[in-house]
Parts: C-alpha cells; sequence; structure tokens
C-alpha cells in the first residue's frame, strides 16, 4: 500500500444539521492534520465541508479546494485554504478530487455526496480506482443505505466480495485510522465485476 499523504472528503454543505455532525466533521480535519496528511475536498465555505477545513487549518495541516467556476460566482468558495483550484465543471472536480487523493473519506452528505461516493465505488468495483474508501456513519446516517448494498449483495447485484470495496467507521478516530490502515484494492477485481 502506497503512503497515505492526500485524503478526499466528501461530505455536505448545509448548513442546517444536527451539532454533532460538525464536531465530528471539524474532528476529522483535526485528526488528518495530526497524522501530517493534507485534505482535499470541494473548497466550500458552508456545512461540513467548511467544518472539516477549519478542523484541519486550525490543526496546522493543509487544505487544497477544488470548485468549479459556477460556485466561484456564486460565492460558494473558501478563500482561506491552503490552495484554491478552481476548474471547469463538477464532473472536473469529482476525477480531480479523486486523482489528486491517496484515501477517501465519505462523511455525511446528501445527493451530491452519495453522487461522489458510488462513483468511486463502482470505479472501485471495475478496477479504475484501488484506494481506500472509508464511510464515516456518524448518528448512524448511513444505515439504511449500507443495509440497501447488504441487500444488493444478497440478492446478487453485486458479489460478496464487492461490500470489502468499503471501510465502515463509526467515530472520526476509527475512521482516519481505517484511512491509513486500509490496503489498497486489487486490479485482480476486474475478473468479478461481472456478476
Amino acid at each position: 500500500m502506497g503512503e497515505v499523504r492526500k485524503v478526499a472528503i466528501y461530505c455536505a454543505s448545509s448548513t442546517q444539521l444536527r451539532e454533532r455532525y460538525y464536531e465530528d466533521a471539524r474532528e476529522v480535519g483535526r485528526l488528518l492534520a495530526e497524522r501530517g496528511a493534507t485534505l482535499i475536498n470541494g473548497a466550500g465555505n458552508m456545512g461540513l465541508m467548511r467544518a472539516s477545513s477549519d478542523g484541519c487549518l486550525e490543526a496546522g495541516g493543509k487544505v487544497i479546494g477544488i470548485i468549479p467556476s459556477f460556485m466561484v460566482r456564486q460565492g460558494w468558495q473558501y478563500d482561506d485554504l491552503t490552495e484554491l483550484i478552481e476548474v471547469a465543471d463538477m464532473s472536473t472536480r469529482k476525477n480531480m478530487i479523486a486523482d489528486l487523493s491517496d484515501a477517501s473519506l465519505v462523511l455525511p452528505g446528501g445527493c451530491g455526496t452519495l453522487d461522489e461516493m458510488f462513483e468511486l465505488m463502482t470505479n472501485k468495483q471495475l478496477g479504475l480506482y484501488l484506494k481506500p474508501i472509508v464511510v464515516l456513519n456518524t448518528l448512524g446516517y448511513f444505515d439504511h443505505l449500507l443495509a440497501h448494498l447488504q441487500r444488493s449483495v444478497e440478492e446478487h447485484f453485486m458479489r460478496s466480495v464487492h461490500a470489502q470495496m468499503w471501510t465502515v467507521a463509526q467515530t472520526p478516530e476509527e475512521a482516519v485510522k481505517a484511512v491509513f490502515e486500509t490496503p489498497e484494492w486489487s486490479a485482480d477485481v476486474r475478473r468479478f465485476a461481472k456478476i
């Protein structure tokens, strides 16, 4: 497994969540900074994205934010990040975040976060993305989704090996530990991609 130096964080930009979600996001950022990892996210100035960035920066870490131009025109970018990269569109943003990072950590979020998570999982199933994917299940947020993924295995929409593509953590400490300890996925998984 390669050394984990840059960790992608996928999460909500909502400002109307229970405080625990923000606390966990901030703690994830802090823990990554303490491990010497650079945090990479979508450069948002609100919600869990902002909280994770703040936690990292306050602990002396670095944050690279990648954001599409249309969001910059709306003023949605967090200007105080270590590095802010403006890109043409959402697809470029997603690809760049995944390419620059050595692991991915998914925090609670809505459609955008789920879209990013499922794209990572799909690419991992196809052997195109081999890096760790860790899901932080704050307050059991992902319980129903994880149960559905298990049903997908039971109903043979996925193989049982595919349920090993991600690691679930219940606390920020468990999540960051998993980021650094989960081995890379083997490209040999391509032979299992077809059910």
